[in-house]
């Protein structure tokens, strides 16, 4: 494969009788890197085989950690979607981007990834779920085409996935299967698997990459809108994980409050239901995973007829994991591990930097990273102050800085009791519950799955002391809501939105 840096016409071999617009179009294309954004919904960390899951296969997404990098401590630093989204759009953090919860996203936003990659040159196209407000929202691209998942259908708006299958199959339903969008049941996919919202995203992925011609490289982003339930893949993929050595679920002494059963639907958020409830979920929530990569295949596979794999940038992420059970919690909005880790992959092409291929590496990582990633390969200055960083300058190794830690936080959700703050370096992991003032501390490196809560051992006051601190000092500039006379407060009411949240009117 060659590499993207500008060559000449004879070095591409492309003959000298081509048409002039043809030149200038690879000529273009050539000057800086296409950009490939590919991303699920609802993807944990520890559910790739690269991650060191054995009972997956993700050959595909793996792929992209062997003929690049992966980063082993990524986080959803609001571990929802819209707040998560918010922050991939803008490469902020949450107090200012200004989503503290999940609630609708910004209008519009004073700088977004779409539109900055637009201005550098870009065309921009977007795929599956954007989860934007409204939902034709742009934010800058050019164009998209829509899978909006529980937001399909309302008097005002189809998605495109919905108006694809009406058209092909007119006398179906799409929610034959029965699942709703948040709940816990699996189910193999009721209709044929050329109908499912995983394979029209694929595809319309690769029609896309097929079809491309345009003289400006292109940033194109994949969002699938699975894992996330529900949890419906192909008959085939449930087949597959039905004898699987799928991980049991991880319960910690310190969540028995945790399973009671949160309501009597199948969309709760916690209750302890059985082993073998958790591990059908997983059976669905792991075909649904593997059916995505699959998707993925198919896509640089497409990449690669075309000639571009080394003209090319890719990055896989997720926006937040799903906690499976695991300490008796489901869905998502958690500090823990299952909700906040996520995958990240990143595959550089040739002469973007030099760098080892094949590394992992441990810094705190988040999604607010990514657009300054984007920015800095299509040689783009940000035209504002961005919270997150490019993730090139790691690639190179040496003494690149990089923040010591993460903040995470998610307000209220679900319950006023779930909402929380917290830190973690991928090692360490404290957590402050702000409803009642209750602390957490996990080692991650002894206990990954959170099992064991440190917070009441003596022997970790002085590590608790210090990360408590470290809160006092981020929270600080908040005010007496979130931190009165040097302590931090508790907060028995929602906080949904920070002052930073912008209130303007929306531009498609």
């Amino acid at each position: 494969m060659k590499p993207y840096t500008r060559r000449s016409l004879f070095e591409v071999g492309i003959a000298g009788a081509l048409a002039p617009a043809v030149l200038r179009s690879q000529a273009m294309r050539n000057s800086k890197p296409n950009i490939l954004f590919l991303m699920d919904d609802q993807h944990r960390g520890d559910c790739t085989r690269a991650d060191g899951n054995r009972s997956i296969r993700t050959p595909n997404i793996d792929r992209l950690g062997k003929e690049g990098a992966r980063f082993s401590h990524a986080y959803s630093t609001t571990p929802t979607c819209t707040p998560a989204r918010s922050a991939l759009l803008t490469g902020l953090s949450p107090w200012n981007h200004g989503m503290l919860h999940m609630v609708a996203m910004a209008q519009q936003y004073p700088f977004t990834k779409p539109q900055a990659l637009r201005d550098a040159g870009y065309y921009t196209m977007g795929i599956g779920k954007m989860h934007y407000h409204p939902q034709r929202n742009r934010n800058g691209f050019h164009q998209t085409a829509l899978d909006e998942s529980g937001r399909a259908v309302s008097p005002e708006f189809r998605s495109d996935y919905r108006a694809w299958f009406l058209s092909q199959a007119p006398n179906l339903d799409p929610d034959a299967t029965g699942i709703g969008f948040n709940d816990y049941p699996a189910k193999a996919y009721a209709l044929p698997e050329n109908l499912h919202p995983t394979h029209w995203t694929g595809q319309t992925a690769v029609n896309f990459l097929q079809g491309y011609n345009r003289a400006e490289p292109f940033f194109l982003k994949v969002s699938f809108a699975r894992p996330h339930s529900p949890y419906d893949p192909p008959a085939r993929y449930m087949k597959k994980y039905a004898d699987a050595d799928i991980p049991k679920r991880a319960v910690g002494k310190w969540a028995e409050k945790y399973a009671p059963r949160s309501g009597p639907k199948d969309d709760i958020w916690h209750g302890d239901l059985g082993e073998e409830q958790a591990r059908s979920s997983r059976q669905g929530y792991y075909g649904s995973i593997e059916f995505i990569d699959e998707q993925i295949g198919r896509i640089l596979e497409t990449l690669e007829k075309r000639g571009w794999l080394e003209q090319t940038l890719i990055v896989f992420t997720s926006d937040h994991g799903d906690m499976t059970g695991d300490h008796h919690l489901w869905r998502k909005s958690y500090a823990y591990e299952a909700s906040a880790r996520i995958p990240m992959f990143l595959r550089w092409p040739d002469g973007l930097v030099s760098a080892k291929r094949g590394q992992v590496l441990t810094q705190p990582v988040e999604l607010r990273d990514i657009l300054p990633t984007f920015l800095d390969a299509a040689g783009a200055p940000a035209q504002r102050k961005l919270d997150g960083a490019s993730l090139l300058p790691l690639l190179r190794g040496g003494n690149a800085p990089w923040r010591e830690y993460i903040d995470l936080e998610h307000g209220v959700c679900y319950s006023r009791e779930n909402n929380w703050n917290a830190f973690t370096d991928g090692r360490v992991k404290y957590i402050y519950h702000a409803f009642h003032g209750e602390e957490q501390l996990f080692d991650l490196e002894q206990d990954p799955k959170e099992v064991n809560d440190l917070a009441g051992d003596p022997r970790f006051e002085a590590q608790l002391r210090l990360w408590r601190q470290r809160m006092v000092e981020h929270l600080s500039i908040r005010g007496d809501h979130w931190v009165k006379n040097g302590k931090l407060a508790t907060r028995q009411e929602p906080i949904p939105r920070s002052p930073n949240f912008p209130q303007s009117r929306v531009q498609v």
